[in-house]
């Protein structure tokens, strides 16, 4: 007997611990509950913020429950109403049955009051969640188990804590035509106060930019080649200027954040981040990057390649080169990025070196998984995403080897999932390996005339725009440096036209 009561007493002691160590405020319920009870059109206010789940009380959670089904069918959600439907609630006959909803009535506070307190409420809840996460960690890490690793625990608890921490946007829904358009305004006069560049992040191109209009937050876009086009180079390009032109100051929103360029992340599955780092090297210090590789430079050369080392220091360019990353460890490391050192464009090389979460029955649908993956972590950062592709064989087999949609390996998801879709194409590339025969002199006479107006010239096709046109645009390629620029007006063709 005594031993029995030893138990019971050592429970009701951890239950005592459990009600002193959860946050909770059971008067804020109340007085919500009651506000709820008495005006219904309250729920109206709070429904974005907390639901049943967030209430410390069971019984207060089943009362919100009840209650918020009423007022969605239109009908009254008062004590009166609520008795009927939880007379035989055994929570409630505990705390004084129907009498109790009249209490909570008599307890309300006002309607302009109901928010705060439904913020209050959602923070404790918040809280609790924390401690559970905690807890949960801490018993998976004690259970030593071979299926169990440490490092796949690491990314499940981030992405419990990221969607956590976005849980209760009170922003979410619908909102009113007049707000829609206020943000379409700023759009617009963040574009007029550039001269009428863009609105989006520069690429630090200017006719790509003239194309696109900068890189927009929450695009998806997709930068597609032939091995040997230049994608790579193109996307360090683009990289570097982003986070050589970076100055942070205050958004119009008050916040803190990139004025001009950006933080950037650039996820390298194919190359190492030393081949990266030689590749922007390269192209700041004007030095052939095989030459920085192999040392052969002269002392002004090395000179320059120390001040342009010096300059890339400050720049917020972030490499990971860990190889076979699957989706959601991408997205954990995106997270992180953005959490400690901000994030503002997010590059990966390439898209087809990133493995699925997990196995799927064929390659078309671990493709689909990846891209809607990208395209989620776009939304979710809310920041420009580039992801570059391989291009199908079937390019090479066309006279015209100008790359289409339908030349995108798994092109159907990718395709279907992207916002902008651009091609780069160098037809000096191909010309080059149509040289013709020394004795030719006539054929040798038209390729080398060929060949001089393709030469330094390089073409980024635009194949599919969800705002704004498609087309191409005619861009410098300096192969030493493994550099794209702008291309001297002179040297324009009749590329830049929109089809």
């Amino acid at each position: 007997m005594n031993t029995i009561t030893a138990f019971q007493g050592g429970a009701e002691q951890d239950q005592a611990e459990e009600v002193q160590t959860l946050p909770h405020n059971i008067e804020a319920e109340q007085a919500l509950l009651g506000a709820l009870l008495v005006n219904n059109d309250v729920y109206d206010r709070v429904a974005a913020i907390i639901n049943d789940t967030h209430f410390y009380d069971p019984v207060h959670g089943r009362i919100f429950e009840i209650a918020a089904q009423r007022i969605q069918k239109n009908a009254l959600a008062s004590p009166v109403t609520l008795k009927a439907f939880m007379e035989e609630d055994e929570g409630l006959a505990e705390l004084g049955g129907p009498a109790y909803l009249a209490r909570l009535a008599g307890a309300s506070v006002s309607v302009f009051a109901a928010r705060d307190y439904a913020q209050m409420i959602y923070d404790l809840a918040i809280r609790r969640d924390l401690m559970a996460i905690g807890e949960e960690i801490s018993d998976k890490a004690r259970r030593m188990e071979v299926s169990n690793e440490p490092t796949e625990q690491i990314v499940e608890a981030e992405q419990r804590l990221y969607a956590l921490s976005e849980q209760g946007s009170v922003d979410t829904g619908f909102q009113s035509f007049l707000s829609a358009v206020t943000e379409a305004v700023n759009v617009a006069n963040a574009a007029y106060q550039r001269d009428g560049g863009m609105a989006g992040t520069s690429t630090g191109l200017n006719d790509m930019d003239k194309k696109l209009g900068g890189l927009h937050r929450s695009d998806l876009l997709i930068l597609a080649g032939r091995p040997s086009m230049g994608k790579t180079s193109l996307a360090t390009n683009i990289a570097y200027n982003i986070a050589k032109a970076y100055k942070k100051g205050k958004l119009p929103d008050g916040t803190e954040g990139a004025v001009q360029g950006g933080v950037v992340g650039f996820y390298s599955l194919e190359m190492s981040s030393e081949q990266l780092a030689s590749r922007i090297l390269s192209e700041a210090a004007e030095i052939e990057s095989h030459r920085i590789r192999s040392g052969d430079m002269q002392e002004d050369e090395f000179r320059r390649l120390v001040e342009a080392a010096k300059t890339l220091e400050s720049c917020p360019l972030y490499i990971d080169d860990t190889a076979a990353l699957p989706i959601s460890q991408l997205a954990a490391r995106a997270r992180r990025l953005k959490r400690t050192h901000g994030l503002d464009v997010l590059i990966i090389d390439y898209l087809q070196l990133v493995r699925p979460a997990s196995a799927k029955d064929s390659r078309v649908n671990e493709v689909s998984e990846i891209t809607q993956g990208l395209k989620a972590i776009a939304k979710e950062l809310d920041i420009p995403v580039i992801a570059l592709s391989q291009l199908s064989r079937q390019v090479e087999n066309r006279d015209d080897k100008r790359p289409q949609l339908s030349d995108l390996r798994e092109s159907g998801s990718i395709e279907q999932d992207a916002d902008i879709v651009m091609f780069v194409y160098r037809g000096e590339y191909y010309k080059e390996r149509e040289k013709p025969a020394d004795h030719e002199a006539d054929k040798m006479m038209t390729w080398q005339a060929e060949m001089e107006e393709l030469h330094g010239k390089a073409e980024v096709i635009i194949g599919k725009q969800r705002h704004g046109p498609i087309g191409s645009v005619q861009l410098a390629f300096e192969g030493r440096y493994t550099r794209f620029g702008d291309l001297a007006p002179s040297r324009y063709g009749s590329g830049g036209d929109d089809f």
